[in-house]
């Protein structure tokens, strides 16, 4: 063969032998996601997961380095786990800021130490640097656990601002605890998404306030977040008062004791216009904070416009039980048990007794 078509011929071996395609092929060791929010955390957990295929894979120091020696366990396969968090969390009491890490561990026995490293992206352990990789390390333990043939990450014994991550393989599992401060990071995520596509959606800055009236959080921010749902932004612009957001107001203005701009909110209702279930939660609102007068002005007002409405009479006959009023109140029940569905009669008598025992208690009313 001459020496150009020998050549040429190399270079088509090697041209096949260079070539790629996009196919999808089982794996020893697939990838997998898990992602938990905590409060307003993400938690994601990306991963490849090996087989036990018969082995003892906790006691086999080649599947399981032990000490470091020669290197810590990337808690997985292939490229190092990554755990990343988009707000700031705690791992077991430590700080952890925002970002992505990679994921691994030095075993010894039944004792772990968990390392949280920069940069996110190595292959395995292999040239993980402990000493300028590493930004946050504790020590835990490990406990049995159900088998699982396949390694895996789960959330367990998750509440509102906490939840432990458990690295499950095998008859073992080694789990850690993840915390949020909850108040902070919902704040902080709060005060950035009113920006972009929420700043003309007066129903996200009253959802915002109302987390932290139910919260008793940043009730000052939460005053200026419900008027920007009530007066709009720049000019004016998606301004959308309504009683949805007068009810919100009215709460935060009681829990800060501001008693004028309270009684000056009461007075503007008159100016709103409301649908029937508006009007429910406005008078829920009313009752709760003891504005009887008010609810009942309200009522009366709405009832002539939706006389078939058995919830505003319900509620008159609550607001004029709280009044003294116990005849007015008797009589409106009676109009609500005229028109309210089956289903509600028997909690209607039995509302109706309360009243007239004096025992009723409005859910939620002021103390």
């Amino acid at each position: 063969m001459k020496p150009i078509v020998l050549l040429c011929a190399t270079l088509f071996c090697l041209n096949i032998d260079a070539q790629f395609h996009t196919l999808t092929l089982p794996k020893a060791s697939p990838e997998a996601k898990i992602v938990q929010q905590i409060g307003v955390t993400f938690i994601e957990v990306n991963y490849h997961s090996p087989a036990v295929n018969g082995r003892d894979v906790w006691n086999n120091p080649y599947i399981i380095p032990q000490n470091g020696n020669p290197i810590p366990w990337r808690a997985g396969a292939n490229e190092n786990t990554i755990i990343s968090f988009d707000t700031d969390v705690k791992i077991e009491g430590q700080e952890l800021k925002a970002g992505s890490y990679g994921f691994h561990i030095i075993p010894n026995g039944h004792e772990h130490t968990l390392l949280l490293a920069k940069p996110d992206n190595l292959w395995g352990s292999y040239y993980l640097n402990l000493i300028t990789d590493v930004v946050l390390q504790v020590k835990v333990k490990d406990t049995v656990s159900d088998f699982s043939e396949r390694l895996k990450y789960e959330v367990i014994n998750q509440t509102e601002s906490t939840c432990q991550l458990a690295l499950k393989w095998a008859n073992r599992m080694i789990p850690f605890t993840i915390e949020v401060d909850l108040k902070q990071t919902t704040i902080e995520k709060l005060r950035y998404q009113l920006n972009g596509e929420n700043t003309y959606q007066w129903e996200a800055w009253n959802d915002a306030a109302l987390w932290c009236l139910h919260n008793n959080t940043n009730l000052e921010e939460a005053l200026t977040w419900v008027n920007r749902s009530i007066n709009g932004g720049f000019g004016g612009f998606a301004a959308h008062p309504s009683f949805i957001n007068l009810s919100t107001k009215l709460e935060i203005l009681d829990a800060l004791a501001r008693e004028e701009e309270f009684n000056n909110t009461i007075k503007s209702l008159n100016e709103i216009r409301y649908s029937a279930s508006e009007a429910h939660h406005m008078a829920v609102t009313l009752i709760k904070l003891k504005q009887d007068k008010a609810a009942i002005n309200l009522l009366n007002q709405a009832i002539k416009k939706n006389e078939k409405d058995w919830g505003m009479r319900l509620y008159q006959g609550i607001a004029y039980y709280y009044l003294g009023k116990k005849s007015a109140s008797t009589s409106a029940l009676k109009q609500c048990a005229k028109i309210c569905p089956e289903g509600f009669k028997p909690r209607l008598e039995m509302i109706k007794q309360q009243i007239i025992k004096d025992e009723y208690q409005f859910p939620q009313r002021k103390s």
